[in-house]
């Protein structure tokens, strides 16, 4: 998988997290670079240690997966993006503007599920994980931290169409997997 493959899957998995960052900056009168930094390392830390989770999972099942492997990432990132694509045209996430610990985590793990599935299917296609998980730990964070500001200045405008485009972006991922494994 190119460099340009994980950046466009880094981007597309923080799109949950950008929404709900985009909450938090609406859900605070004044925004701090606290309120960013909070969202950015909580959800940093998921999209990146899930993956990795997903990944030695996978590599669990790697001798199955060698065979279907293409089909596994495929499939799994298409549900994902289908998935992501389908909640984009839901109701909106209600999000206070607590940023503890106990407000943070279920969020980043919620967040997060999506790369646990994506970690997989990188032990089905043999990616090498720690940069690979390097890499979408550091989009998420950097765009979970824009995302608070972002919410505060813009409002939740645009929170359905980024997260539409990050369910494109995984189904094209996944198409161009499995049809690079047939060339």
């Amino acid at each position: 998988m190119s460099l340009f493959d994980l950046l466009m899957i880094g981007v597309s998995l923080s799109m949950d997290a950008f929404a709900v960052s985009i909450c938090k900056g609406l859900s605070v009168h004044r925004v701090r670079l606290g309120h960013a930094l909070i969202c950015g390392i909580w959800f940093g830390a998921f999209q990146g240690l899930m993956p990795v989770l997903g990944y030695f999972l996978g590599s669990t099942f790697e001798e199955i997966l060698s065979r279907i492997g293409a089909w596994v990432a495929f499939a799994l990132l298409a549900f994902i993006g289908a998935n992501m694509v389908r909640e984009s045209f839901g109701k909106e996430e209600e999000v206070d503007d607590d940023f503890s610990a106990k407000a943070m985590l279920p969020l980043a793990v919620a967040t997060s599920i999506d790369a646990l599935a994506v970690g997989v299917s990188f032990a089905a296609v043999q990616v090498k994980i720690l940069p690979a998980a390097c890499i979408i730990a550091c989009t998420t964070f950097l765009l979970s931290a824009i995302g608070v500001k972002v919410g505060a200045l813009f409002g939740d405008k645009y929170r359905s169409l980024a997260e539409r485009a990050g369910g494109i972006v995984l189904i094209l991922i996944g198409i161009k997997t499995l049809v690079s494994s047939f060339l």
